[in-house]
């Protein structure tokens, strides 16, 4: 990985769609913004901020996620998700996390991934497939 600074950003966004709606990925009854759906937005933006420092063969995957949704977002809106890298140690990135709709924040918390190879890191899971 390429040296990167605490305080770096990452940004994703979003629609609110059908396929992102609390009914549509069973995550409740209403027609609003998942919670599911604002967290992988939120990974999303990690990833994000990563990507640039990964050198070939490498990827982050996510392993802490610890976030409030705090006000719901109709369909149609556009949603934001913020990431800053708060700490890193070693192969583990630690990111303060946000998501806003057009009106505000909806959603705040904490991240962390972690540093893999993807062939060594395929490989080991693809493993559990001769245990099961």
């Amino acid at each position: 990985m390429n040296a990167l600074n605490i305080n770096e950003e990452g940004w994703a966004e979003t629609t609110v769609t059908e396929d992102k709606l609390a009914v549509s990925v069973g995550s409740g009854s209403l027609r609003v913004f998942a919670t599911p759906s604002m967290t992988a937005l939120m990974e999303a933006a990690a990833c994000n901020c990563l990507s640039p420092f990964l050198e070939e063969n490498e990827t982050t995957v996510g392993t802490e996620l610890c976030i409030k949704h705090s006000s719901a977002t109709p369909e149609t809106m556009n949603v934001k998700a913020k990431a800053v890298l708060t700490a890193v140690n070693g192969r583990e990135f630690t990111f303060d996390v946000k998501a806003y709709d057009d009106c505000g924040e909806i959603g705040s918390g904490t991240h962390k991934r972690f540093l893999v190879y993807s062939e060594k890191f395929t490989a080991k899971t693809l493993e559990k497939l001769k245990r099961q």
